[in-house]
């Protein structure tokens, strides 16, 4: 397993009461020693460490990587590691990764890559399969790397469809590599690895009850959003769908929500699937419905021109990457 002791000590250094991802932002730049980091604990915390202590907790990690993810983890990244992939647009300190654990290739991560999610909900039906199956094609294509979250659905045919074209896929999992959710998609965790993709998780250990896993997958949604040019919505309901279609006692919400609401926070840009002749009484296009009235100038994507408007995300993609790279030179 490939790790650096940066990464090591800023895992550590998480575990302390109190620290959390906003405060290794703010006070880590990586690479610091032992010392340095306790001091900086010492300031947060209110029951002091000591050198001694953090290295018997390092240790401690240590020992349970080698007997718990030899065989389900390829490394470990952070913050500071060269390797450490840079996150797309707008992020506050709190929402920043700071380290991942990781199976596959982690350059499929780099911000030359040109990585689109493809999202939606658990259920969509065969016109919506057969649709984003034709938008993620045409993408792999165009030499698009596919981002998304491994959940059953409109995730799974995202990643299914870019291996079926020999396209490299990425998987985002709340859950840690040994034990996959959902467990019905292990065999597709497996394949993307061994067809030359990538699975990653920013969790080390499993989640304690409903509460915690239900905040992971809102975290796996924001990475969703960070590791992307551009995020395509397939198809999702809306929030109040089951009240909008009196479906009452159904939970028609989907996690496809929260990474939209992520994209455009951090000025992501975002895509609809949707067919106004098609979609305009089907409940699995409420949320795509929504965006498209909250964003006159969101990129809608239907039957008739994905080949056009995924070459223009593709386009316009580059362009924006063109434009970081110029304004990261002239800040270092």
């Amino acid at each position: 397993m490939k790790y650096t002791d940066n990464a090591i000590n800023i895992i550590t250094a998480k575990s302390y009461k109190g620290i959390g991802n906003a405060w290794l932002v703010k006070n880590l730049k990586g690479n610091e020693d032992v010392s340095t980091i306790v001091s900086l604990l010492n300031n947060k915390i209110s029951e002091k460490t000591s050198i001694a202590e953090f290295k018997h907790l390092k240790e401690m990690f240590e020992k349970k990587l080698s007997d718990k993810f030899q065989d389900f983890c390829d490394g470990i990244v952070a913050m500071g590691d060269n390797d450490f992939p840079q996150y797309r647009g707008n992020v506050k300190d709190s929402e920043k990764p700071v380290f991942l654990y990781y199976k596959g290739d982690i350059n499929l991560l780099r911000i030359e890559n040109k990585n689109i999610s493809v999202i939606g909900l658990l259920s969509p039906d065969e016109d919506i399969e057969e649709r984003e199956r034709n938008v993620v094609s045409e993408f792999v294509k165009n030499g698009a790397t596919i981002v998304s979250g491994l959940a059953l659905g409109c995730d799974s045919i995202s990643h299914k469809e870019a291996l079926d074209r020999n396209g490299k896929t990425v998987a985002i999992l709340p859950s840690p590599l040994y034990n996959i959710m959902p467990a019905t998609n292990k065999g597709l965790a497996f394949q993307i690895v061994e067809e030359g993709g990538l699975l990653i998780t920013e969790y080390g250990n499993d989640f304690k009850n409903g509460l915690e896993l239900s905040s992971r997958y809102k975290e796996r949604d924001r990475l969703q959003a960070l590791f992307c040019e551009t995020i395509v919505l397939s198809a999702s309901y809306a929030q109040n769908s089951a009240e909008r279609w009196k479906l009452f006692g159904e939970k028609l919400d989907s996690g496809a929500r929260l990474a939209m609401e992520y994209a455009k926070k951090y000025n992501i840009p975002r895509a609809v699937m949707y067919d106004k002749n098609l979609d305009d009484c089907n409940p699995m296009f409420d949320l795509n419905r929504d965006l498209i009235k909250e964003q006159k100038e969101i990129t809608v994507i239907d039957q008739i021109n994905i080949s056009e408007i995924v070459n223009k995300i593709m386009d316009n993609s580059s362009k924006i990457k063109k434009l970081n790279t110029v304004q990261g030179n002239l800040f270092h």
